[in-house]
């Protein structure tokens, strides 16, 4: 009874969290947006080219703390993503390419939509109740205008280092600038329209379509209770006067929400990735074309989930037929359209590698199908690997109404008292030999095969120098993709005499390394790089300066090095599963693995998720679900255990979604005595 009583009092005691680095009172809102503006053309003569425009934007703070407003390099402001779309042929879509997003640089912080401004007299934060508007000039700047992929929608958070405002742009002479943090973009290189919102002419002269635009606004930290009023659209009229475009707002006024809701007749629903991830929104809207056959139509809109959009699934009923299938994204490149088939009871549209659903962006799909529709669930596979459920699945209309059961997880659990062994880092010809004597002054680093967690205490490089004994910079680099990260996860300094041998690079405190990663120094005075005439084969990388980007040696077939190593123990955190699916009439059974052996599991089981409540007396331990039933169970000696679920065959529970979570008794972990798995979604169905 102590355990229930605990987590029973959590979900009443605990105000409610929502993604991991919310910031309690921050909130944004964009109050105005407005002066949709021309910048120029380019490319063949109208109506056949392509146009730059950008828009006006007014924005303030109802929240209960100052909204940071750091300008680039700093990476903490608000950020802006625009869309143009379009209404034609019963379809919604966005006819402008993945926009470069603005990056706020100062707020003015005055009176406005909000209230009476509480100055903080510095441009770096906006002030409670204050307002800030960047005109579309301002928002047309290409100062501050980058590429939405640096962007996290969901945390609303971006990296200056490596970004392209510090490596500047691939058009740019002396292209890649060294990832350092330092503006290093030139603006010599555009041209009227780069990096603007762009759009081809001819999308913009269809006759009888409407037209809008919009805009989003993105905060590091903004819980999603408050991104409500964060999207914005407003319909406009494009014309074309023989040497300029202009675009005149029309009856169709200012809205809050995603621009889905401007097509009319269709139903619009979202939903998230837990509180893992962000949003998509989904619009449908079905047509008859006589015979009993329908027209199924969706767009599918992603504004803030981060793993972007992978694949796009419509359950339909028993012994229905599909075709016709069509699709739409923001390009004119038919190789990277999204394949769909009919997979048994489901038409699945699948992405190519280049071309998921980003955020900020609006994605078409069709068909046709010989079923009239009835509500159903859609859903979205995400792209990425990430936090979360793999799935997310929206309201819509779909043929015969069909919803199939579904199990995914979200959420983080914490870590118990099992014990796993660390990993281990693997030696590369040990014992030395018979240098090449190969010689450059450039910062050469080598591949270290590793396995699990370890911590680095130092290496040895078996080289020497070919001026004297040098004392140099040394490195250990986390592993990036096929090669080196460009920043040293630890620095030490090695010293290298004039004969052959291993020479050793110590560090200040252990370094925590998981898997592969990279050890070297900066040979400098042409010293001796680390490759043998003969042994096992191995990696090597170098750059010419130690901001520089690595390339993988020419040279270096055989290099010789040790490392002296501890492994980490590593915590099991338990897991949730499942056995079976949560179809109607049959019994499904959510698992846990990895926790402690023979003691108390209780599944904790609810309606709904209430947040991220945090756990009193158990530190990173959250409790993920509301709590109308709980059921005890027992782990095995391989801290395992299942507690099984009776669906009934009752068609009133299509669609309904059961929260699992476990809560393992672990005395020893804290004072609670409580770890928690990850949670999971049931969604029962067919």
């Amino acid at each position: 009874m102590r355990i229930v009583s605990l987590l029973s009092l959590a979900v009443l005691a605990t105000d409610l969290a929502a993604q991991s680095n919310t910031v309690p009172g921050l909130d944004g809102r964009l109050t105005v947006i407005n002066n949709l503006t021309y910048y120029g053309r380019r490319g063949a003569a109208h109506p056949n080219g392509e146009i730059g425009m950008a828009m006006l934007n007014t924005m303030c703070n109802p929240g209960s703390v100052n909204i940071p407003w750091q300008q680039a390099m700093q990476p903490n402001h608000p950020k802006f993503g625009f869309i143009i779309a379009r209404v034609h042929n019963d379809r919604i879509e966005q006819i402008n390419e993945w926009s470069f997003c603005k990056h706020a640089f100062t707020s003015i912080n005055v009176n406005g939509a909000c209230g009476s401004c509480q100055n903080p007299n510095t441009g770096t934060l906006m002030g409670i109740n204050c307002s800030d508007t960047y005109g579309a000039s301002n928002n047309a700047s290409r100062t501050w205008l980058g590429p939405p992929a640096e962007i996290d929608p969901w945390l609303g958070t971006w990296n200056p280092v490596g970004s392209y405002f510090d490596i500047g742009d691939p058009m740019q002479a002396g292209y890649p600038a060294p990832a350092d943090g330092t503006r290093s973009l030139s603006q010599t290189i555009f041209d009227n329209v780069d990096n603007r919102v762009t759009v081809d002419e001819v999308d913009l002269t269809t006759v009888g379509a409407s037209y809008y635009y919009a805009l989003q606004l993105i905060h590091e930290g903004e819980s999603l209770a408050n991104r409500g009023d964060n999207l914005a659209h407003r319909g406009m009229n494009p014309t074309w006067n023989g040497n300029n475009w202009s675009f005149s707002n029309n009856a169709e006024g200012q809205q809050h929400g995603s621009v889905l809701t401007r097509w009319p007749g269709a139903v619009v629903e979202s939903a998230s990735n837990g509180l893992d991830d962000g949003r998509f929104f989904v619009a449908s809207k079905v047509t008859t074309l006589g015979g009993g056959n329908y027209h199924y139509e969706y767009a599918v809109h992603n504004v803030d989930n981060s793993r972007a959009g992978g694949s796009f699934r419509i359950p339909m009923a028993a012994a229905v037929s599909a075709s016709n299938f069509t699709f739409g994204d923001i390009d004119t490149d038919a190789s990277n359209d999204w394949t769909v088939a009919q997979v048994g009871t489901d038409v699945v549209f699948t992405a190519t590698a280049s071309n998921p659903l980003e955020w900020n962006t609006i994605y078409n799909f069709g068909f046709d199908a010989d079923r009239a529709p009835g509500a159903g669930g859609v859903v979205l596979g995400e792209h990425r690997p990430g936090a979360g459920a793999a799935t997310v699945t929206v309201n819509a209309e779909v043929p015969g109404g069909v919803i199939l059961a579904a199990f995914d997880v979200f959420g983080e659990g914490c870590e118990g008292s099992v014990g796993v062994p660390g990993g281990a880092a693997q030696d590369l010809n040990g014992a030395g030999g018979t240098l090449t004597g190969n010689t450059n002054q450039y910062e050469y680093t080598y591949a270290v095969n590793s396995a699990g967690l370890i911590e680095v205490v130092s290496f040895d490089i078996f080289t020497e120098s070919s001026s004297g004994t040098i004392t140099r910079p040394a490195h250990i680099y986390a592993a990036n993709g096929s090669g080196p990260s460009n920043t040293p996860l630890a620095s030490t300094t090695i010293t290298v005499a004039a004969t052959p041998g291993f020479y050793t690079a110590t560090f200040a405190s252990p370094v925590v390394v998981d898997g592969n990663f990279y050890v070297g120094y900066e040979n400098g005075n042409a010293a001796v790089i680390s490759n043998l005439t003969a042994g096992t084969s191995g990696v090597g990388y170098y750059r010419t300066a130690v901001t520089g980007n690595f390339q993988q040696s020419g040279i270096v077939d055989f290099p010789s090095y040790t490392i002296n190593w501890n492994p980490v123990t590593v915590y099991e955190t338990p897991v949730m599963g499942i056995s079976g699916a949560p179809e109607l009439g049959t019994t499904y059974n959510p698992t846990v693995s990895g926790a402690l052996h023979n003691t108390f599991a209780i599944l904790v089981s609810g309606l709904s998720s209430p947040g991220v409540v945090p756990l009193p007396g158990a530190p990173g331990c959250n409790l993920l679900t509301s709590t109308e039933a709980l059921d005890l169970a027992i782990t095995d000696a391989s801290g395992n255990s299942n507690s099984p679920i009776v669906v009934p065959n009752t068609t009133a529970l299509e669609g309904v979604n059961i929260y699992h979570q476990w809560a393992i008794w672990d005395p020893t972990v804290n004072n609670l005595g409580i770890i928690m798995s990850n949670g999971a979604i049931a969604t029962l169905g067919n």
